[in-house]
């Protein structure tokens, strides 16, 4: 995730990134800029007395308010998604912090504290990458028994999860801790699966393929054929105003695209890696 001053925001205007919309599109920009210029071309050349034609601009405005509601609401439902994904992880700090903290109070072995300092962090790190491509054991603090068990397990979050709870069960058995102290620390616990649970759902659940696929047509028919309603009145100009037209809203469509699976390492994604770092920085801290 790129961290930026809001503030400054003409500077924004001319800086490009490599996530920056026109870098990824300028193949397809230019695609549509052969397309529109053929066809201003032919229209000039063969259909210049078909005067009619003009009043087929008046279509192509209600076509493009039809449009602009459609981006809005795909932009809203993205913007939707990378939200709840933050508010999901937020939640997981705030868990982690609340489990340390009790656990701080509630525990006197010196080992619990120790084991929970390692596994309550390892929690984040392997929910992060486990939401990505899979789960980078050298990234958790684990003793060879665990890693052995842990490398033949596909969803290595629950596993972590699991010798938590199994540890919190050894302890109250020892009487370390007493039946309502372990309820207690139960429901921070168990909202680690619950959080796990909302982010899955997230990423494997995209905006249906039949939406994305008529809303990447409609854009493609609406620019490629402009010229029809406005080369009458603009000329050859309306070429690089229909390669302006589809650079602004295929680039709305793209960040909808790209934000909508909020876990992943792309520019405009969460930044998960900070997250769990303040996770284990700050569980550390609590448990020493």
């Amino acid at each position: 995730m790129i961290q930026y001053n809001p503030k400054g925001w003409f500077r924004h205007v001319y800086r490009f990134h490599k996530s920056d919309t026109i870098i990824i599109l300028w193949k397809e920009i230019l695609i549509i800029g052969l397309i529109t210029g053929g066809m201003t071309w032919v229209e000039i050349n063969y259909f210049s007395d078909y005067t009619e034609l003009e009043n087929v601009g008046i279509i192509y405005s209600l076509i493009g308010f039809v449009l602009s509601l459609l981006l809005v609401f795909r932009t809203n439902t993205a913007y939707d998604r990378w939200w709840e994904g933050r508010k999901k992880w937020g939640s997981l700090v705030n868990n982690s912090r609340n489990l340390a903290l009790k656990i701080s109070s509630l525990v006197e072995s010196d080992d619990a504290k120790k084991y929970f300092g390692r596994m309550i962090p390892n929690y984040s790190f392997s929910m992060k990458e486990h939401l990505r491509a899979g789960v980078k054991i050298e990234e958790l603090e684990l003793n060879d028994q665990e890693v052995e068990e842990i490398e033949t397990l596909e969803h290595k979050p629950s596993y972590i999860a699991k010798k938590m709870y199994n540890k919190l069960a050894e302890l109250k058995t020892k009487g370390e801790i007493s039946e309502e102290e372990f309820l207690s620390l139960d429901k921070n616990l168990l909202t680690f699966s619950d959080i796990i649970g909302a982010c899955e759902r997230i990423k494997k659940t995209p905006i249906p393929y039949s939406y994305s696929l008529f809303l990447k047509k409609f854009i493609f028919i609406y620019v490629a054929t402009l010229p029809i309603a406005f080369v009458q009145s603009l000329g050859y100009w309306t070429c690089p105003i229909a390669m302006f037209v589809f650079y602004v809203l295929v680039s709305i469509e793209v960040l909808a695209e790209e934000i909508e699976d909020p876990f992943g390492e792309d520019a405009n994604d969460l930044d998960t890696d900070g997250i769990s770092v303040t996770i284990r920085a700050n569980v550390k801290e609590i448990l020493g």
